[in-house]
């Protein structure tokens, strides 16, 4: 990966040393505001109709068509300019892949052709009438990373069809090389890298495009003297006749165009150049980085088909040592209902993990089938969480952890993390709060979890342009404590009288046409209502057949005060991106953060075990690291250890840094060792990249 990183980095400097003086123009001293036309000139620009321009389609960034066929690419801005100063409006048509001749042109009604090559060749070809150059860069090789070029070798070049005068130039520089001819550039791309090719020529900018494609990353840029990479425009005319009136026609046009060149200044062209340049650099995405790391993901894949075979067995295992005959029926039901639960996105899973591994070069289908693959992994850690949430509450483990909460910074979160599901439903989501008392003291995450579960499933239950309402109201009891009260109301089907009797048991769903298609656990709400029971309060629901339902869930807690600002956090670190020390001694895990978050614009360094990343941040210039996500189970010193080592250090910003702690392990008891040990946060393995982006932010 940082050999990737860093040909990305080579390939983006060497772009931006070569900007500023990109597109020497020929005439560029003598430029002037306005061209002087003659009146023979004036006379064609007065008469022209539109021109028909043809273009080449994919020369990235040069000259290209965008998503709705129209030419784009530095090219575009300079035709723009011409077309301004001359007062010829041209209309423009791209060219077909492949050789293109004067025929085929001139049958087609082709006015100009653009990103033709200026060189000997064309300028003295017969029947071609020529411009001068509106462009000029460099061409450079382009070989694999193990290919030692030297000039008079016997190599092959890849050349695209669409550039046939470039092949003779080739031809005549380099007469041992064999010219192989490709219908496109990615083509001669594919070609070099598989090695059906040793080389290909081509402009630098064209390069430096597709070598920013992973799949490009063993190629490498070999600079050339001598051959520089000059675009015009060509009149179309009749081949071997320049004396009759198309010809004169054809070389009017030409000397127009010449002379509207000539008004265009070398920085002008230059900031076109940066421009075009800019906007279509290579943007590297998701399925970039899925097709790297495919074998990952089917390793990931492998890894939760065992966690889950692991949690059947454990299932199966308390059902056998259950100390009467109606408990282990009931929990015979529980693993039946669980295993189907289970079986159903597994099998999901696994099709998905075949089906990419078949449609490797189709990026679309990757795209959708990694949609659904971590909507499906997104489901079973749902499923795990909420079975290890219900056997904690079936065996009264379940521990609250009270805190000051703000209640208005809870909605708001919640809020924010509905607002645009809601949108994209078209439903109408409406906020009344009567909060009273905005700080308690409570378990805040127990009390999302309901909030949220509770909208989720309003949400998903109610049809496209319903409305939902989240009431809030408190009130102080007797023993002047408080009782807050959420509503969440919707205007969905609602439910039949007999499913209301047990809309709060385990894996409970009604089988109708509202839950059709709405995947879910069965177990949100019986964990909902055992937890607001916990917490003193109670969940109940109030619904009606082709009206909607109506949830009320409430809580007793004492009344907090707000947080003293000297309780914020220290901005000693005042950097919006601080540069994180990653602690994690499993290598996929470690080089999957770090991946996402170098490419999220963070400075990140990776650590294989806590004594590691000890003696990385004491070595350090203070101030050097902002955060440190910190595994707790890692070889020669833990995470807890660690961070207790860290924060005893004699430097100011060790007690300052934020220490994250990074662990499947989510049970409150490693919670409360984490923050003992004088870390400021936990965030759960999988990492929920959403949840830990705003945490670094």
């Amino acid at each position: 990966m940082s050999r990737f990183i860093g040909k990305c980095a080579a390939i983006i400097t060497s772009a931006t040393l070569i900007l500023c003086s990109a597109a020497t123009i020929a005439q560029a001293e003598q430029a002037q505001t306005a061209p002087s036309f003659t009146e023979e000139e004036q006379s064609y620009i007065a008469n022209a109709d539109k021109l028909k321009v043809g273009f080449i389609q994919d020369r990235i960034p040069i000259c290209f068509a965008d998503q709705n066929g129209e030419v784009a690419g530095v090219s575009r801005y300079i035709f723009e300019r011409v077309s301004e100063i001359s007062g010829l409006e041209f209309e423009y048509v791209g060219l077909p892949s492949g050789p293109v001749t004067y025929d085929y042109l001139l049958s087609e009604g082709f006015d100009l052709v653009t990103s033709v090559e200026y060189n000997e060749e064309n300028k003295h070809a017969n029947g071609i009438l020529i411009s001068e150059p509106y462009f000029s860069g460099r061409k450079v090789i382009v070989a694999k990373d193990d290919l030692e070029f030297r000039y008079g070798d016997n190599l092959s070049a890849a050349v695209s069809t669409g550039s046939q005068t470039l092949k003779k130039v080739l031809a005549r520089m380099f007469p041992n090389f064999e010219l192989k001819d490709y219908d496109s550039i990615e083509e001669c791309f594919d070609a070099v890298s598989s090695g059906d090719a040793d080389l290909m020529i081509q402009n630098q900018y064209v390069v430096e495009y597709w070598l920013s494609k992973p799949k490009y990353e063993q190629l490498k840029v070999i600079p050339m003297i001598g051959l520089d990479d000059k675009l015009c425009f060509s009149a179309v005319v009749a081949l071997g006749d320049k004396t009759d009136a198309v010809s004169k026609e054809g070389q009017t046009l030409i000397d127009i165009l010449d002379k509207s060149i000539a008004c265009l200044t070398e920085d002008e062209v230059g900031s076109y150049t940066i421009q075009g340049v800019m906007e279509n650099q290579y943007k590297y995405t998701f399925s970039d980085f899925v097709s790297r790391y495919r074998y990952s993901f089917i390793v990931m894949g492998i890894a939760i088909v065992i966690i889950l075979a692991l949690i059947i067995l454990f299932t199966r295992q308390r059902i056998r040592f259950a100390e009467s005959k109606a408990e282990s029926k009931a929990k015979g039901r529980f693993l039946s209902t669980m295993s189907h639960e289970i079986r159903t996105p597994l099998n999901g899973l696994i099709g998905l993990n075949y089906l990419m591994s078949q449609k490797l070069d189709d990026r679309k289908k990757i795209e959708e089938y990694l949609r659904q693959s971590s909507a499906t992994a997104k489901y079973l850690l749902s499923l795990l969480n909420d079975i290890l949430d219900s056997s904690k509450l079936e065996e009264q483990e379940m521990e609250l952890v009270l805190r000051p909460v703000d209640l208005e910074l809870l909605i708001d979160t919640v809020n924010s993390i509905e607002k645009n599901l809601m949108a994209d439903k078209r439903l109408t989501y409406t906020v009344h709060s009567g909060l009273t008392y905005p700080y308690v003291s409570a378990d805040e995450v127990r009390v999302q979890q309901v909030l949220l579960n509770l909208l989720d499933n309003a949400r998903k239950f109610t049809q496209t342009g319903g409305k939902i309402d989240l009431i809030i109201n408190q009130e102080k009891t007797s023993n002047d404590k408080v009782l807050t009260s959420l509503v969440v109301s919707d205007t969905g089907k609602g439910m039949s009288e007999d499913f209301q009797k047990k809309v709060f048991n385990v894996f409970s769903r009604e089988l109708d046409t509202v839950s059709k298609g709405n995947q879910g656990t069965g177990l949100g709400l019986f964990i909902s209502r055992r937890l607001a029971k916990l917490m003193g309060g109670d969940l109940t629901c109030v619904s009606k057949k082709g009206e909607g339902s109506s949830f009320t869930f409430t809580f007793v807690s004492d009344i907090s005060k707000p947080p003293e600002k000297n309780d914020v956090y220290s901005t000693d670190i005042n950097s919006e991106r601080p540069r994180i020390l990653i602690a994690e001694d499993n290598e996929l895990n470690g080089e999957i953060i770090l991946e996402l978050l170098t490419g999220s614009g963070f400075e990140a360094d990776l650590a294989e075990n806590g004594k590691l990343a000890l003696d990385m941040f004491e070595s350090s210039e203070p101030g050097t690291y902002g955060v440190i996500l910190m595994d707790l189970l890692m070889p020669e010193m833990d995470g807890f250890e660690a961070a207790k080592a860290i924060r005893s250090l004699d430097r100011p910003d060790a007690k300052t840094v934020r220490i994250f702690a990074c662990t499947a392990n989510s049970f409150s008891e490693e919670r409360d060792k984490a923050i003992a040990s004088g870390m400021d946060d936990f965030i759960s393995k999988p990492i929920d990249i959403d949840v830990l982006m705003k945490k670094l932010k």
